[in-house]
Formats: structure tokens, C-alpha cells, sequence
């Protein structure tokens, strides 16, 4: 014990002169501390309640003799007391419990007040015998139930359990010891285990409560006297003898400290344990407060007669036997730290802040400290051991510059390490860390960095940083093995072709990733596989636009699968430097595939790579370093024979051979990808002319213009490359009209031949025998348009204008014949139609009109002189019986007056009729005035006749007498 360290973690409150308040006046038996309060028990049965700073707060009188044992309870606000009153009889015992609800108060009188007794017992009946009591001890159950121990001197510990308020209780009885004193008692409640700590001078013997009947453990054979028991925080039992203190725990004795002297009172406060010694050789009390966990004396002092010790308000409390009192409180952790770094104990200081479970930042402070001084001594290697505790809360940065020389890299080493571990690492640290192995050329720890079972499985270190570390020290195994196991495909192919120049490998790679990923990988490094390995790399993009194993799977791929592939478009960029080898992948690909969604411009990008006369990636902005190819009247286009060989210039001459073949594959396409049934071609029909005439493919522009049926534009081709022949021929096959053809190209082609200045006499004839057949134009035209040819000679068309004459006189005199016959036809056909005109008016026509005529007339004469009788029952407008009053009209309709409204002078059933009559004879009048009309119908129609009849029958024909208009049958006889 003499080798443990003494400190003044604690000090002394309230200037250590407190005493007992005044109020308190006879002599202490008891005390208990609990709910910020502390209860002192005195020998006339008073009770004082003390506030923080040891004021009197109240007091009252819980027995009429002396309170032997009190204790307050914790969870609620009662207080239960053990103490003598007064005898009621010689059978009774004076012994008494009493509980107090502190929350309630009765007055008593004027002057003071006392809390409520809620319950009070006998504690010895005939069942238990009336023993001295040497131990007390009350635990908190479940509310309200409460289970009270108590020791007597006859080796028995009475239990009291239940609600002692409603007199619910039960008894029970524990045989401890045989004629030995219980003078100590401890409770150990763990989860539904409750046990009972029982201490005599002779022995320790534990209770489990939760057995019935309760269960009784030997423990020990050793004990303690009075005072020198009690519980640690976790759950121990603690008994102080001469020659040491023991701990015990449910299963026998624990560990033991030896403390020498005798153990007067003993104490657990926050770990600490407390013991007033009495110290034999001086006849001195020593109050001592032991550290355990760091074996060291928190507190020392000599102290008076202790009578009892508490712990409240974060304090140790010692009540002396003359009234005093002594309050020691714990220093803050600043202070006492503050105190073992002056002294330089950074090892005890480390011991307390985590034994009193301090935060982690203060540790790490600690710990930092303690770093420095043994830095500052130079003992790296201990205070590296520091500063690696330190991972998570000190900047990595304070420690990695203090280990930043070349001596001390080993350190550095380990501390970068221990980084990576806990997963604190930041990319600096990863690449610090690498470059210490680099140059350490330590590749052993290398290797179990980065190929260590947790490295890169769990992340800890950065991966793109590691990989740009080894790269750069020519690690490239280790920085490939980083990559690949960290799923960083792009690096690790990266490292096997611009570092290794591993082609293959790296293509049997990308042959094993998924399918997307490997998409993405030879978007970054097709360029440089293409460049090195083209078939192979061409073999991996078939099958990564085609899938066939998967294609094999489903049957057929159908066209929501194909969307679904990587297009051979989204490839192009890197074939920028191979033309020869994108050719040669879209059409394997097009063989392979037949409706792709991108089949569009895939077709556009083979005609550019088949037209253009250099083999060039696809570009038409981009053509014999920007020379301007247009279509010349001498070479701009090639004739049909020269079978695609083109001069530009007479300067370079390409290789003819390979551009035949190109073009021949690109007339091929314009057709194959332009079926018959499609109305547009599966290509850009704009870009594919452009092309064509960017690089003089006649035979493709003439394709596509009589597709697109241009046939004007088909014809400015040979015509610009002076082609009489293929003219001629052109106009035979699109200019037969009886064919669907167009014959106007003819007199296009005439236009051409007028304004050549050149003798084509003999196109010329050709082609005026297909302007004469099919009559397409008048000889006058024919003649100035060859007028404006002066190397034409009349005698090109003295043959034409001589048919073409005698065939306008043979015309001439049949329209001659013609006409004298169409008079006399003209003339019988007039008397013969103004002859039955008349005979169908006057015998037919007129009858019909007198007929209608003579029923009108009686009719109206009826009306006049007859009268009529209306018989009707029923309004014609509501279907309701008819009453007055009632309007009734000539035809016959009757209707309520309410039902007619204001408009009772016609029938509203005959009135639009009427009207519709009145209006059509309105415009009939009308129409008779408009003779300009009448005539035009007469010319215009085949059968004038006809239109006549038509006026005369809508009786619109009418002459003036005598200022009146008369129509119909009355100027029927006045002849027409």
C-alpha cells in the first residue's frame, strides 16, 4: 500500500469548518442521504432533514424514545425509520417501523410541521422474538412494494415485504449465524436474480431471495465488525478487516487490497473506495480515498471520531462524532490533469481519464501530451505508440510533420498505416504511405498493403490513389492488382496498354466484363486497340453489338432486344485513324444484322467510306485537304466507261483497283438499301447526293435522281459532262409518256441542242422524231429554238417542217369538212327541238297547269261563299282540350289565344310554308331579270334546250303588258 501514489484529487467545501445546524440537538444515532437531502436520526427520536450547505430544513419527531435506524429512499419521497416508543404493554415490543410520505405534511399546531405516517409497524411479534437490532438495510421494488432486512444480534435477519401503507405485507425469517451478530447487509438485484449479502464476524453468507424457500450460500469463513460493509457500484460486497479489504462477488471472494488498520467505516463513491483507518501507531483516524483501477490514493487526510459517512450533492460527507462535519468534494478532470502533467505523469493521467470513462477527446488530449514529452526525449518509438491512440481525434497532419524526416520513416511508416486501418486515411495519406514503401523498397509490406485480405475489400485506403502512386514508381503489378479488385476497369486497362503494352491480355479482359462495362472500356482505349490488334478488337465490338451467344438464347433477336445493345454508331470515334478498319466492321456487322435501329447511319457512314476517293474517316467537311471538287463541264463528272478511275487536276491518280470496289459497293448499297416497296430509302437521301457529287459518282447521283424521280436533274448530269448519247437515252427511258414517263424532258433536251453553238445535226434529227411523234411541240417552237444554233443548217429540219406542213393542210381541210357538216346538224336540230318545245307546252303542260289551276279556283271560291265549320276539340299547338278563348284560322287549324301569343293574324302550323313559297317566287322575279345569266347557261350547256324548258317551267319567262308582269303559261303563247 506504501507504493501507491498520493494525490489531492479532492478538496475540502464549505472552508471544512461545517457543523450540525443548532436544531439538531441531541445526539446523533443515525444518518441517510438521498433526493438532495440528508436525514440525521437522533437519541430523543427527532428527525432533521439538512438542505445543500448542511442548512436545517425541518424537523419532527418520529418516535418518543430514540430513532435507531432510518433510511430515505430513492425512488420515492418516503423515509422509513426504526426506533423505541413507548410501551403499550409488557407483551408488546417498543420497537417500531414507521414510513413518512415527505410530499405530505400535517400541520401540527402553529409552530412546526410533520410529514405523514403512512405506515407503521411492530417489528418483533410472538412469531419473531424481540432481538437487538445491529443492521438495517430497505430496498425499492416495484412501487409500493418495498422489502426491508433487518439484522439482530441473534444470528437472524427479519424480512419485512410488501405495501406497508395498506398493511399488505408478508414476514419471513433468515437463520444467518448461530449466536453471531448480522452486522452488515447487502442487496444484489441482476435482472429477476434478488439476493441478500449477509456479514457476521464469523462468516459471509449470500440469500437468493427469488428461491422459495430462500436459498442459503456459504460464502466465507471470515467477517467483519460493525460499519465496515458495504456496496460497490457494481453490485460487490465489501468488507474491511485489520489486515484488508475484500470484495465479494456471488461466487465467493473476489480481489483483495491490503490496506493495513483497522476499518472503521467503509464507503463506495464514483469508484472510489472510501475507508477511515485508525492508525495504531499514532492513535489517528486517516480518511483515505483509493483509486483502485489506477492504484493510487486519491485523497488522505486525518480526520476526527467518524461517526457516519454519505455521499450527496456529488460530496463525501463525514459526520464527526462532536457535530462536525467535513464535506470533500472531487476536482474537475482540468485540475487534476493539470496537476499530473506538472509532475509529468502523463502514464497515471492516461490510467485516469479512462478509468473515470472520460470522453475521447480528452483522452486523445492526454495522449498528445504524453506523445510530445517522449518526442521531446526522443523516444520515438513509444511516443509513435502515443500518437497512434490518437487515430480519429488528433489532425494527422500535427504528427506527419513531426516524422517527415528521412530517419524516422519506419515511424511514419506505421503511423500512415494505422491510418489506412482505422479507415481515417485520406488520399495524401495513401500516396505519402506508398512513397515511404517506394522508397523503403520494402516490397513485402507493399504487397500486404495492398493485396492484404482487408486492404481493398474494405476501402481502406483510396484506390484511384494507390494506382497513381504505383504507376508512377513502376509498381504497375501492384497498381493492376489495386484496379482489378477494385473494380476500376478503365485504370486497369489503362495500365496494361499505355504502360505494359499488353494487348491481348487486355483484350481477353475486356472479353470476360459484363457487357456494359466492357462498352464503356473500349469507348477509352479503342483507339489504341485498333491501332494494334484490329481484328481482335473488331471480333470483341461484333459481340458486344450483336450478343450472339445470347441472340442463340432467344431464337432470333428481335428488335426491342437489338434497342437494347450498344450501337455500332456510338463506336465510331475510335476507328478516326482506321477507315479501312470501321469499313470492314460495319459491314460485318450489317451482314450479321439486318434491322438494327441505327441501320440509318451506319448506311450513311459506308457510302462516305465508299464514295470518298481517299480512304478517310468519314468526314464530308473534310476532302483532298479541302479541295473544292464541283462538277466541271470537261472532268468535273466521269464518263460511264471509266469504271470509277478519276483524275482531279491530271495531279494525283488514285488507286483504281480499290476505288472501282469501293464504288461498286456504294451503287450496291443506294439500290440494296432502297427497296421497291419503301418510300424512303434507309440512308439520307440529301447526304448521299451530296456525296455523290462531291466525289463525281455519276452513277450514284443518276440513281438517286430517278428514284426521286428529278428527271430535270438527271438530265443537267449529262448535259454537264456533254453525254449526247446517254441524253438521248436518258430521254427514251423517262421521256415516253406512255410509259409514265415525262415528255418534256424532250424539249428540255431541243433547249439544250438550240443553245449549244456546236453542229448536232444528227441528235438533233433523233430527237425532232420523238418531238413529231408524240406531238409535243408546235413547229414554230421546234424552229426557234434551233434558231439560236448557228452551226444548224436549215436542212436539219426541212424534212420535219415539210411532213409537219402538209400534215396541218390535211387538218385544215377536215376541219373545213367538218364544219359545213356541223351547220346543217345545227339548223335540223333547231327546228326539230323548237317543234316538240311547242307541242310539249301547249298540249301537255298547259293541261297539267289548268288542271291544278281550276282545284285552286274552287277552293278559293268555296272560301268566299261558303261557310266553314270547325269541329276541332283540341288546341293544334298544346294537344289540350280547345276553350275559350279560341282562334281559328281557314285551314283548318284551331289553337288557345295564350297558345298563339301576340301573332294571331296567321297560322303558325301553314305560316313558314307560306313564306317559303313567297321567297322562292321572290327570287324566281328576281332571276328573270338577270338575262346576262340566262344566256351563259344557254351557251355553256350541251343541251340549251333544256335550259329554256327549265325557265319556262319555273315560270321565270314573262313579258311586260301594259306595266304588269305576266307569267308562266300566259306568255307561253306569245311564242319565245
Amino acid at each position: 500500500m506504501y507504493q501507491w501514489r498520493k494525490f489531492d484529487f479532492f478538496e475540502e467545501k464549505y472552508g471544512g469548518k461545517s457543523t450540525i445546524p443548532e436544531e439538531v440537538s441531541g445526539n446523533i444515532t443515525c444518518c441517510s442521504s438521498g433526493r438532495g437531502k440528508v436525514v440525521i436520526g437522533c437519541d430523543d427520536g427527532a428527525v432533521s432533514l439538512l438542505d445543500r450547505g448542511l442548512k436545517f430544513n425541518f424537523g419532527f419527531q418520529a418516535h418518543s424514545s430514540s430513532v435507531l435506524f432510518l433510511q430515505q429512499l430513492k425512488q420515492r419521497n418516503f423515509l422509513v425509520t426504526v426506533g423505541e416508543d413507548e410501551q403499550v404493554s409488557a407483551q408488546q415490543s417498543a420497537v417500531c417501523l414507521k414510513v413518512f410520505d415527505l410530499d405530505k405534511m400535517e400541520p401540527e399546531g402553529t409552530s412546526s410541521t410533520s410529514p405523514d405516517c403512512i405506515g407503521i409497524l411492530r417489528v418483533f411479534t410472538s412469531q419473531f422474538p424481540e432481538a437487538k437490532i445491529t443492521s438495517f438495510l430497505v430496498l425499492e421494488e416495484a412501487p409500493p412494494i418495498l422489502l426491508i432486512a433487518i439484522g439482530l444480534d441473534n444470528g437472524c435477519i427479519y424480512c419485512i415485504k410488501g405495501d406497508i401503507a395498506r398493511e399488505r405485507i408478508t414476514r419471513f425469517k433468515l437463520q444467518v449465524d448461530n449466536q453471531c451478530s448480522v452486522m452488515g447487509l447487502g442487496f444484489r438485484v441482476d435482472g429477476q436474480a434478488l439476493q441478500l449479502f449477509a456479514v457476521t464476524p464469523n462468516s459471509v453468507i449470500l440469500f437468493s431471495l427469488q428461491n422459495q424457500p430462500p436459498k442459503r450460500q456459504f460464502l466465507d469463513n471470515i467477517g467483519c465488525s460493525t460499519n465496515s460493509v458495504a456496496m460497490s457500484d457494481r453490485l460487490e460486497l465489501i468488507i474491511g478487516r485489520p489486515e484488508a479489504v475484500y470484495f465479494y462477488e456471488v461466487d465467493g471472494r473476489g480481489p483483495c487490497w491490503a490496506f493495513e488498520g483497522e476499518k472503521k467505516l467503509l464507503g463506495w463513491f464514483r469508484g472510489y473506495l472510501l475507508c477511515v483507518i485508525a492508525d495504531q501507531r499514532n492513535s489517528k483516524n486517516i480518511f483515505n480515498v483509493y483509486d483502485l483501477k489506477n492504484r493510487l490514493i486519491a485523497h488522505s487526510l486525518v480526520v476526527k471520531e467518524v461517526s457516519h459517512m454519505l455521499c450527496e450533492w456529488g460530496n463525501i460527507i463525514l459526520v464527526m462524532t462532536d457535530k462536525s462535519v467535513l464535506c470533500i468534494g472531487e476536482k474537475d478532470m482540468e485540475s487534476k490533469l493539470d496537476m499530473l502533467f506538472k509532475k509529468n505523469l502523463y502514464t497515471v493521467a492516461i490510467n485516469l481519464v479512462q478509468s473515470q470513462q472520460a470522453d475521447a477527446a480528452a483522452t486523445a488530449e492526454v495522449l498528445r501530451k504524453y506523445g510530445d514529452h517522449l518526442y521531446s526525449k526522443q523516444d520515438y518509438d513509444e511516443a509513435m505508440s502515443q500518437y497512434i491512440l490518437t487515430i480519429g481525434h488528433l489532425e494527422p497532419s500535427y504528427v506527419i510533420q513531426k516524422f517527415l524526416d528521412a530517419q524516422r520513416i519506419y515511424n511514419l511508416t506505421n503511423y500512415l498505416e494505422k491510418l489506412h486501418e482505422k479507415g481515417f486515411a485520406s488520399k495524401d495519406h495513401t500516396t505519402l504511405l506508398l512513397n515511404c514503401y517506394t522508397k523503403l523498397k520494402d516490397v513485402e509490406k507493399l504487397n500486404m498493403f495492398i493485396k492484404g485480405e482487408d486492404g481493398v475489400g474494405e476501402h481502406k485506403f483510396d484506390v484511384e490513389t494507390a494506382i497513381r502512386v504505383c504507376r508512377a514508381a513502376n509498381y504497375h503489378e501492384h497498381a493492376m492488382y489495386v484496379a482489378k479488385k477494385a473494380g476500376k476497369h478503365e485504370l486497369y486497362l489503362k495500365i496494361l496498354l499505355e504502360d505494359l503494352g499488353r494487348y491481348d491480355e487486355a483484350l481477353q479482359y475486356i472479353s470476360s466484363l459484363d457487357p456494359s462495362q466492357a462498352g464503356v472500356t473500349v469507348k477509352e482505349y479503342g483507339k489504341i486497340l485498333i491501332e494494334h490488334k484490329p481484328m481482335e478488337t473488331i471480333d470483341i465490338l461484333l459481340r458486344l453489338c450483336t450478343e450472339d451467344g445470347e441472340s442463340t438464347k432467344r431464337g432470333a433477336s428481335s428488335s426491342m432486344y437489338m434497342s437494347m445493345l450498344p450501337s455500332p454508331v456510338d463506336f465510331l470515334n475510335i476507328f478516326v485513324h482506321h477507315p479501312q478498319s470501321l469499313m470492314d466492321f460495319l459491314e460485318k456487322y450489317t451482314n450479321k444484322v439486318k434491322d438494327s435501329p441505327a441501320q440509318v447511319e451506319i448506311h450513311n457512314t459506308l457510302l462516305e467510306l465508299y464514295l470518298s476517293y481517299d480512304l478517310n474517316f468519314p468526314s464530308i467537311s473534310q476532302l483532298n485537304d479541302g479541295v473544292d471538287l464541283r462538277l466541271r463541264s470537261g472532268s468535273g463528272l466521269p464518263k460511264a466507261e471509266s469504271n470509277g478511275e478519276v483524275t482531279a487536276d491530271g495531279k494525283d491518280t488514285y488507286k483504281g483497283k480499290d476505288v472501282l470496289e469501293r464504288r461498286e459497293k456504294g451503287l450496291r448499297l443506294l439500290k440494296t438499301a432502297w427497296p421497291s416497296e419503301l418510300e424512303h430509302p434507309l440512308y439520307d437521301v440529301d447526304l448521299a447526293i451530296i456525296l455523290c457529287e462531291m466525289n463525281a459518282f455519276k452513277e450514284g447521283l443518276l440513281y438517286l435522281y430517278e428514284k426521286l424521280k428529278l428527271y430535270k436533274e438527271v438530265i443537267a448530269c449529262y448535259t454537264q459532262a456533254h453525254d449526247h448519247e446517254g441524253l438521248i437515252a436518258c430521254c427514251k427511258r423517262l421521256g415516253d409518256s406512255g410509259k409514265g414517263g415525262d415528255p418534256s424532258l424532250w424539249v428540255d433536251l431541243l433547249k439544250y441542242f438550240g443553245e449549244l453553238g456546236e453542229n448536232c445535226s444528227k441528235e438533233v434529227k433523233e430527237v425532232l422524231t420523238y418531238i413529231e411523234r408524240d406531238d409535243i411541240l408546235p413547229p414554230i417552237v421546234v424552229l426557234q429554238t434551233l434558231s439560236r444554233n448557228p452551226c444548224l443548217t436549215l436542212s436539219v429540219i426541212k424534212d420535219y417542217i415539210a411532213r409537219k406542213l402538209e400534215q396541218e393542210s390535211k387538218l385544215i381541210e377536215g376541219d373545213r369538212r367538218a364544219i359545213e357538216n356541223y351547220q346543217k346538224i345545227a339548223l335540223c336540230n333547231h327546228l326539230y327541238l323548237t317543234t316538240i318545245f311547242r307541242i310539249f307546252f301547249i298540249e301537255v303542260g298547259v293541261d297539267i297547269v289548268q288542271e291544278d289551276t281550276l282545284a285552286m279556283r274552287k277552293e278559293i271560291h268555296d272560301l268566299r261563299t261558303n261557310a266553314r265549320i270547325f269541329q276541332l276539340s283540341k288546341c293544334t299547338a298544346c294537344t289540350f282540350t280547345l276553350d275559350l278563348p279560341a282562334v281559328h284560322f281557314m285551314c283548318m287549324h284551331s289553337f288557345h289565344q295564350r297558345c298563339l301569343g301576340d301573332n294571331e293574324k296567321e297560322c303558325p302550323e301553314c305560316a313558314p310554308e307560306y313564306r317559303a313559297v313567297m321567297e322562292m317566287k321572290r327570287g324566281l322575279e328576281q332571276n328573270s331579270k338577270d338575262q346576262d345569266r340566262f344566256f351563259q347557261q344557254v351557251k355553256s350547256s350541251k343541251d340549251g334546250f333544256s335550259v329554256i324548258a327549265e325557265y319556262f317551267g319555273k315560270g321565270v319567262i314573262s313579258k311586260t303588258i301594259n306595266g304588269t308582269v305576266r307569267s308562266g303559261s300566259a306568255s307561253s303563247s306569245s311564242g319565245f
